[in-house]
């Protein structure tokens, strides 16, 4: 680690974040492309699916707060052991993420095992890296302005890979999109290695007695701020999930799916500059609520779009796209501010790893609980893949579009209550 007030070189910020660049390539299309994928290619059962994606997903959520407590020990053994571990874990990660795209074509419990072997693969060795990954960023020190700079560069390479893997699939196909990642991410490790930025290198200050060990969740703060990102969370992930249903079987446009995802990703990018300057003016948890504001005021007019609304689906991409900007750079640095006013432990500088772990728990559990209630929801009032049937085409909308907006309110207002109890939350969120 380094030492207290010394920054990471300014060539690290690249090469650092450029390993969040491919682990973009294994999240979007996994959590966005998979269900729609195999249930129009090989008539996957969607109650079936909807299980198997939240029995591994809620594996995959319960595993980081794990991995973060590993990440620590690993770097209070120096730099070279996170990075062998993220080597090894990039490579099985490959092997799963290839896996999930060509499983036995005949639905049954091989198609199911296969699956559910596949997503726990590809789980595990995504969130070893991604743990490992973000606890190295937070361990780098330095002054404020170089935190934010490190942590910049981390979430734009994300929305970087996220803009390519929302178009690589449909325009080269999985098989190209599998040794990209490949690439990607030893290259990305490589870079890591090579950034001049040794987290753990040097031993850092000695944890007090009984505080390296203690819970985040003893923090009434972090509780609320964890609780308002899982909520926020699940109204993200509900679209996600089920856009692919929603553009082929309401909008009646599935050409235009990569035109949607890369108008969003892209809206996202554009906006972020704006809502950093907004902090300046309104502070962190403001800023981040009004961005909350902005998605539901642009999002609840889908549940009464039909056939033939794709170019105004476009525009409400947009501007969506521009409230996510919002969702993505504002919550781990509110995170941020609440885990240093931790106390002595947090400055120590030995728990980062298990911080973000649950925050990436925090994160999977709404991607799990969203895809676990869709799907058989969907199920439930009679829609599958190609239905004609009005009443099941309305109840897609619906889920789509109408649930997001009402869990977003829910987060909303917990963040506007969170913010006048807890002082670290607060104007700029401790920073």
């Amino acid at each position: 680690m380094q030492g207290p007030g010394k920054a990471a070189r300014p060539v690290s910020g690249w090469r650092y974040g450029a390993l969040a660049l491919p682990l973009a390539f294994a999240s979007l299309p996994v959590y966005v492309l998979l269900p729609d994928h195999y249930a129009r290619n090989f008539g996957t059962s969607l109650p079936v699916l909807g299980a198997v994606l939240l029995l591994t997903r809620l594996f995959d959520a319960f595993i980081d707060p794990l991995v973060g407590r590993w990440a620590d020990a690993l770097f209070r053994a120096g730099s070279r052991a996170p990075l062998a571990v993220m080597a090894g874990a990039s490579a099985s990660l490959t092997g799963g993420f290839a896996a999930l795209w060509w499983p036995p074509t005949q639905p049954g419990a091989a198609q199911y095992a296969w699956l559910g072997a596949a997503l726990v693969l590809t789980y595990g060795s995504f969130s070893t890296v991604s743990v490992i990954h973000q606890a190295w960023g937070a361990r780098l020190g330095g002054p404020a302005t170089a935190r934010a700079r490190i942590f910049a560069w981390r979430e734009g390479a994300t929305l970087c890979g996220v803009l390519l893997a929302s178009v690589l699939p449909s325009l080269a196909g999985f098989g190209a999109m599998t040794l990209a990642l490949l690439a990607g991410l030893a290259v990305g490790v490589a870079l890591l290695g090579a950034s001049g930025s040794r987290p753990g290198r040097e031993p850092g200050p000695a944890i007090p007695a009984g505080r390296g060990d203690r819970s985040p969740w003893r923090d009434a703060a972090f509780r609320s701020l964890i609780g308002i990102y899982t909520v926020n969370g699940i109204a993200a992930a509900l679209p996600a999930t089920l856009l692919p249903f929603f553009v082929s079987d309401v909008l009646h446009a599935p050409e235009w799916q990569p035109v949607f995802l890369a108008t969003y990703f892209l809206s996202a990018v554009l906006a972020m500059p704006a809502w950093v300057r907004a902090v300046r003016f309104f502070g962190l948890a403001s800023s981040w609520l009004l961005g909350m504001i902005l998605s539901v005021a642009t999002f609840f007019l889908v549940p009464w779009l039909g056939s033939g609304d794709a170019v105004f689906f476009a525009f409400i991409c947009a501007a969506s796209g521009a409230a996510l900007g919002a969702d993505l750079a504002l919550p781990g640095a509110l995170l941020a501010g609440v885990a240093r006013s931790a106390g002595p432990a947090a400055a120590a500088g030995g728990v980062e790893g298990r911080y973000f772990g649950w925050w990436t728990c925090a994160g999977k559990l709404s991607l799990a609980l969203a895809a676990g209630a869709a799907l058989p929801l969907l199920s439930l009032v009679g829609y599958f893949p190609g239905t004609v049937s009005v009443h099941a085409v309305s109840a897609l909308g619906f889920c789509y579009g109408g649930l997001p907006c009402g869990f977003k309110l829910v987060a909303a207002g917990w963040l506007w209550h969170a913010r006048r109890r807890h002082g670290v939350l607060q104007g700029n969120g401790g920073q």
